[in-house]
């Protein structure tokens, strides 16, 4: 099969990299959080290397050390010797997933995840269903008696993450088509999610509006293609091939210039189909192809000069790096350079701004009690800058900060302010996740 691994845990020459120096350890989220060495990424390596060396077993003990990494990757650009902890946890995860036996609750939740979350059909009935039970007072109702504090922890925080999302955006959907303003620069095409097109429509018809204005031909494709970001980096590996394959084939339909993600962690995953389909004599080549024209949209937007004005926006924003934004692409200064772009728009950089919010995919539903812990450390730090908004460039994170976040501070996608921007309305902090606007007077 494509992108299947076997052999040992992982090379052992990568592992020799790390000379155990440290300078990861303030970065790692899990070492923070629990101050133990077997949670660092030097503690992991140095497990990983005694199992490479068949000193210690492909365990339930290994895999709980290698499950409880949240795969942010802040400690790669904090190495000083270059060590590539991406590739090496990427190389253990799937032999983990093989070999490591989980009781029985662990396995049917994770196979309710991902049942449902890469089918944009399955978690919009899931989503109504959530709807009902919100607005029928029942939510209301059982916090009120205490019911939802008795569930276990994972069951607590999937009721917890329930976005704020209406019946009509459920079923908005954006044209597969938007012709650009003006002379057309670029045919670029949009990954319109699987959560994303059924969490925040608003997000990716913000997307399209942007695009549009700086004169490119949008192209959305409106088969419910999931990219295989969370199965990738879950270690299903040849799933995650699968749906890359998929992925490639659904896009070469249009012939685009550029491929657009608005999602950092599916922006990764596309970013990596060279890799993951570097065994497969059909796809190798044309994966390189198509991960070289993706790109983020702040990268895109960044790279675009602005053809369109920006009317004022005055807020204080504070900006929080997604890790498969700011670790995994590498693109760091963009997105503030996007939001700068706005008059009146003052944006603020946060205190330990290298720590994941405990999103990471699906990690905030399979580790909640970590994930909750650090997604209150990272509100008290966005919330330290006195915010109007709070902006980030992930679904999850979106999720993640919303739920611990004071409610007066709407949280948002930056390309939902730079529409904004560009349209003329004026942005209020609010409550709601999906910022509401009204026309300037």
């Amino acid at each position: 099969m494509a992108g299947r691994r076997e052999g040992p845990v992982v090379n052992s020459e990568p592992l020799a990299d790390c000379v155990h120096c440290g300078f990861c350890l303030p970065t790692c989220p899990t070492y923070v959080v629990s101050g133990q060495e077997t949670e660092s990424p030097r503690g992991r390596i140095y497990l990983m290397d005694l199992a490479a060396r068949g000193e210690i077993s492909v365990d339930e003990a290994f895999g709980g050390h290698i499950d409880s990494c949240l795969g942010c990757l802040a400690c790669v650009p904090a190495c000083p010797s270059g060590v590539r902890y991406d590739k090496l946890i990427e190389s253990v995860r799937p032999q983990v997933e093989r070999e490591v036996p989980r009781g029985f609750a662990d396995r049917l939740f994770r196979r309710l995840i991902f049942a449902l979350f890469p089918y944009p059909n399955r978690l919009r009935l899931a989503a109504l269903a959530g709807l009902l039970y919100t607005r029928s007072g029942l939510r209301t109702l059982l916090h009120r008696l205490g019911v939802v504090e008795r569930l276990p922890s994972r069951l607590r925080a999937l009721e917890a993450l329930l976005p704020p999302v209406g019946l009509q955006a459920l079923f908005s959907s954006v044209p597969e088509m938007t012709p650009g303003r003006g002379e057309v620069r670029l045919r670029v095409g949009l990954l319109a999610g699987c959560a994303n097109r059924v969490f925040f429509g608003d997000v990716n018809a913000a997307t399209v509006r942007v695009l549009a204005a700086e004169g490119c031909d949008v192209y959305v494709p409106r088969d419910n293609q999931c990219c295989g970001a969370l199965s990738s980096h879950a270690g299903h590996e040849e799933d995650g091939a699968e749906r890359a394959k998929a992925t490639i084939e659904m896009f070469e339909r249009y012939r685009l210039d550029v491929v657009v993600a608005n999602v950092a962690g599916c922006g990764s995953a596309l970013k990596e189909y060279g890799d993951i389909l570097s065994g497969s004599p059909d796809f190798a080549e044309r994966a390189k192809a198509f991960s070289a024209k993706v790109r983020d949209i702040t990268e895109l937007l960044a790279e675009l000069p602005a053809r369109t004005a920006r009317a004022p926006l005055d807020l204080r924003v504070a900006y929080h790096d997604a890790c498969h934004l700011a670790n995994a692409q590498g693109v760091r200064s963009q997105p503030r350079e996007v939001l700068r772009s706005i008059p009146g728009l003052s944006v603020h950089d946060i205190a330990e701004a290298e720590l994941c919010c405990g999103s990471a995919g699906i990690y905030n539903l399979v580790q909640p009690d970590t994930a909750e812990e650090l997604g209150r450390r990272k509100a008290e730090n966005l919330q330290a800058t006195g915010p109007d908004v709070v902006a980030t460039a992930n679904a999850g994170c979106l999720l993640q900060i919303r739920r611990f976040l004071d409610e007066g501070i709407t949280v948002v996608h930056p390309v939902q302010l730079l529409d904004a921007s560009i349209r003329g309305v004026a942005l209020f902090a609010t409550a709601d996740l999906n910022a509401k606007t009204r026309e300037r007077r």
